[in-house]
């Protein structure tokens, strides 16, 4: 191919940094957590955990953030069926030393809401079941599948038990209930479909995608950076799946940075959005860009003279020089691209894709521009990974 459009180093910015999605942007006040919602997120992540003087600290820190004893009781007792009554009777009898100390040192906790009786003629199977159609949006009909199917009394204690017993208590709400879970599978580690599944239920009852990161980001202080980078791969995944099941995709929805200009169709297939973090100026000879992919956008082939570095931040993307196989990228990854090496980067079809892209430039300019990626290109490049 016949590389032959070059650009401008002042006006090609916006379009140089070619590249990888970032979305997440500047999150408006109600997009955060609660202080009530935060306070839940390190309990829960840290009954799991097995972490008992951390989560002495993090109980002390939801009693002075507000909630009450109650309150935090129930996500003690939601615990036993996410992480085994052992990690919840510690948690809880962590709890009632803590409240003796404080209690010895004259802190008077307000003891919270009581449940309400739950009064139905219902049963309790029919009951569950429509709890976790509103949690999944999706109808429980037809015949069971997967371990409901192989182990049918499986289906029966988590209907009748976990989403009657539990979830129909009114001490805490579904979005309450449901970051408690995402926040101690997440620490919990190794039960990646059951997150996965959680984040997307956690999604219809009203936490936001902002929320999840926060909550992350949570975990990450409080129970561990690798529970936490973990966390963000499984919610790379679920947050994909809602994408390629039509859901809204916001190029703000993933980056700590502003989505910045919407890039050149010229040079881009597909949307894809620039915020130039560090302009190049007399006194650096390289320029930063935060580059967000909405799924399925890619840019042209192109050079760079002096080369450039990759660093992805979000989502499902791939890589690909002339001539070679495409290479998958995700959260973590870093590209070293070579100088004059034709290549072209973007996100997997089903995922957002966000990286920082950092560009040497040279007297000609930072990126030499080429064809499009064809549709049979993307495809090839992108099948089966």
């Amino acid at each position: 191919m016949n590389i032959s459009i070059r650009a401008p180093i002042a006006g090609m910015l916006l379009s140089a940094f070619s590249f990888a999605g970032t979305s997440g942007a500047q999150e408006a006040e109600n997009e955060k957590l609660s202080a009530r919602e935060r306070a839940i997120v390190p309990v829960a992540a840290l009954t799991a955990k097995g972490d008992l003087p951390g989560l002495k600290i993090a109980l002390a820190e939801g009693l002075d953030s507000g909630m009450g004893v109650n309150d935090i009781k129930e996500v003690l007792v939601q615990m036993y069926a996410y992480c085994g009554f052992p990690r919840s009777l510690q948690g809880i009898n962590t709890f009632m030393a803590l409240l003796d100390e404080r209690r010895q040192s004259g802190i008077s906790d307000k003891p919270g809401s009581e449940a309400s009786p739950i009064v139905s003629d219902e049963a309790k199977y029919e009951r569950g079941k429509r709890i976790l159609e509103t949690l999944t949006k999706r109808p429980e009909t037809g015949p069971k599948t997967g371990a409901n199917a192989f182990s049918p009394e499986i289906d029966v204690f988590l209907k009748e038990h976990l989403f009657a017993d539990i979830f129909e208590r009114d001490i805490l709400s579904f979005k309450e209930r449901e970051i408690a879970t995402i926040a101690a599978l997440t620490a919990l580690g190794g039960v990646e479909p059951m997150l996965r599944s959680h984040m997307g239920m956690g999604m219809n009852v009203g936490v936001t995608e902002a929320q999840l990161r926060e909550l992350l980001s949570i975990i990450e202080k409080k129970a561990g950076a690798k529970e936490a980078a973990d966390g963000r791969k499984v919610l790379a995944q679920a947050l994909g799946k809602s994408k390629a099941q039509g859901e809204e995709n916001s190029a703000n929805e993933y980056s700590a940075f502003p989505k910045g200009n919407k890039a050149s169709s010229e040079y881009f297939t597909g949307t894809a959005w620039v915020k130039i973090l560090v302009p190049q100026d007399e006194t650096k000879s390289y320029s930063v860009g935060d580059v967000t992919f909405e799924p399925g956008c890619r840019n042209n082939w192109h050079t760079h003279d002096a080369g450039q570095i990759l660093l992805v931040t979000y989502g499902k993307g791939f890589y690909q020089e002339k001539g070679k196989p495409a290479r998958a990228l995700s959260a973590g990854d870093v590209v070293v691209i070579p100088s004059d090496v034709e290549h072209w980067h973007g996100a997997a079809p089903d995922s957002a894709f966000t990286h920082i892209a950092i560009t040497n430039n040279s007297p000609r300019g930072a990126a030499v521009w080429g064809e499009k990626v064809t549709d049979e290109e993307y495809a090839g490049a992108t099948a089966g990974k």
